[in-house]
């Protein structure tokens, strides 16, 4: 079944077509529920928010741009009002800290799996992950980022640096990353 026709259908809320776009979309939109949440059933938890909001908003797609990307803008807002409506998103930099931090751009092999990253990810505090994910990998600015979590956007830049430092102290730990002469820039490893 064509993507239109998908669409089509859900518009006059076909149940099957509905099922047919859970089951192509799903299993993506679940690893950008999982880099926000706190375990597999809260990622569970916003997926399923997340494709009702669908669902229930289908009709304001315009076919401006892809499907797959106005759902995850759709799934990654429902995560951010979760985290924000559990109050689980309040790990906030101290700013004076933040400006002493040194950035090292230090780099993570090419050989590094992304699901290795990903737990990394997941160990830091969740205001730090939340604004790594919107930056680095969902690639909103943080200007955008201070919007949707009501934060200053010098806010969103210190979590920034702060949450880049600490995964980096993670991958280092983990032996995951090493001071090698064969590297790839940190942020493009992530998808930045």
């Amino acid at each position: 079944m064509s993507e239109e026709a998908i669409l089509q259908d859900c518009l006059n809320n076909d149940a099957l077509a509905q099922k047919e776009l859970y089951n192509r979309y799903s299993p993506k939109m679940l690893s950008v529920c999982y880099r926000f949440a706190h375990n597999r059933e809260d990622a569970e938890d916003m997926l399923q928010e997340g494709f009702i909001k669908v669902f229930s908003q289908i009709h304001t797609f315009r076919s401006q741009g892809a499907l797959e990307g106005w759902i995850r803008r759709i799934i990654v807002h429902t995560c951010i009002n979760t985290l924000k409506k559990n109050k689980k998103f309040a790990e906030n930099v101290d700013l004076m800290y933040a400006s002493s931090i040194q950035v090292r751009e230090e780099t993570i092999p090419s050989i590094m799996q992304a699901k290795q990253l990903i737990e990394c990810i997941r160990m830091l505090p969740i205001g730090y992950r939340t604004v790594l994910n919107l930056y680095a990998i969902e690639g909103y600015t943080h200007k955008e980022i201070g919007d949707m979590l009501d934060v200053e956007e010098s806010t969103s830049r210190s979590q920034y640096t702060r949450a880049k430092q600490m995964l980096e102290d993670i991958l280092v730990k983990r032996n995951i990353i090493y001071k090698a002469k064969e590297k790839i820039p940190f942020m493009v490893a992530i998808g930045r």
